[in-house]
């Protein structure tokens, strides 16, 4: 397991003075950085990691920031790869989330989130469950009667296999009293070839993250029928799945990831950068502007948080028969 004995102390030190104007200049520079970003272009992690590139270069928090794309297998591809050749060097990270706890699952991986060290939780972002503004599809009771109808005649569009919007997907189709298992679900490494498959007709509905196709929703060009998150949020209109009597929720959440022997030391200074990154105003606009949510959780606990999503994801992949036997 990761270690976080020592980062405890030394990271409060380091972050106890990241509470005034002007906390994340005055912040250690960690220096260049290089992020792998386990998708295509266009998708929810490439979005994550260049934000994060663009926010820690702003404030100095970072002299330079390097993305690098490794699609393939929800993630695993880019875990593999990271987890194989990061090491102890502080300069090389990784962003994943739910959608990668999945597809390790669903894939059986051989390289899991133990083979790294959980840096910290970033976004918590809602799923919005979407279709065609030419649908004849206008409500998510609607998509409902049509699962129900024909199962497998739904065809639905999202990210890799076995992440958070192919689980939504299979939650959705048991909501409806439909066998799981038989969701028909095209899978994307990118946003923006699940968003052609959306606007060319090919599929019946879609999920992403909210902010992913917020522009497409707000332009027409797509209908939001609901949102995965608990409770409303404000400027979507979309209401959560409960709100609207369909017992479903699930959070989107994105992280960062440091290699799996970093120092303790360096883990200090990574922890205090990413608090202030987190805390400054560079970063609430980029929340705002892409519609994301701010789920931030510091290293410690976030590694107590992974233990548990992935016991909860694993029950979830296994009792939608998602999961490899």
């Amino acid at each position: 397991m990761n270690k976080f004995g020592a980062i405890i102390s030394t990271g409060l030190l380091a972050v106890a003075a990241l509470t005034g104007p002007g906390f994340a200049q005055d912040a250690e520079s960690v220096g260049e950085l290089s992020i792998i970003a386990p998708a295509g272009a266009g998708g929810g992690w490439d979005g994550a990691a260049r934000a994060i590139q663009e926010v820690m270069t702003a404030t100095g928090l970072a002299n330079s920031v390097q993305v690098i794309n490794v699609p393939g297998a929800g993630g695993t591809v880019g875990l593999a790869q990271f987890a194989n050749g990061a090491g102890s060097d502080p300069s090389q990270l990784l962003v994943g989330g739910i959608t990668m706890v999945g597809a390790i699952i669903s894939n059986n991986a051989p390289v899991d989130l133990g083979s790294v060290t959980p840096l910290a939780r970033l976004t918590g972002d809602p799923l919005a469950v979407v279709v065609p503004a030419d649908s004849p599809i206008q409500t998510i009771d609607d998509l409902l009667a049509q699962i129900q109808s024909d199962v497998a005649g739904t065809i639905w569009a999202g990210g890799s296999a076995g992440g958070a919007d192919h689980m939504l997907a299979a939650l959705l189709t048991e909501a409806a009293g439909e066998d799981p298992s038989a969701v028909n679900y095209v899978a994307f490494s990118g946003g923006g070839e699940a968003l052609a498959a959306m606007l060319g007709g090919q599929v019946t509905a879609g999920i992403s993250g909210y902010g992913e196709w917020q522009g497409q929703i707000e332009s027409g060009d797509l209908r939001a029928l609901a949102i995965s998150y608990p409770e409303p949020i404000e400027g979507i209109d979309a209401q959560p799945l409960k709100a609207q009597g369909v017992d479903v929720e699930l959070v989107n959440w994105r992280a960062i990831f440091a290699g799996p022997d970093v120092s303790d030391e360096d883990m200090a200074r990574l922890t205090a950068a990413f608090e202030a990154m987190v805390n400054s105003a560079e970063w609430q606009e980029v929340l705002e502007a892409r519609g994301w949510t701010d789920y931030y959780m510091p290293a410690a606990e976030f590694s107590t948080f992974l233990d548990g999503e992935i016991e909860r994801v694993g029950t979830i992949l296994t009792n939608l028969g998602l999961a490899q036997q």
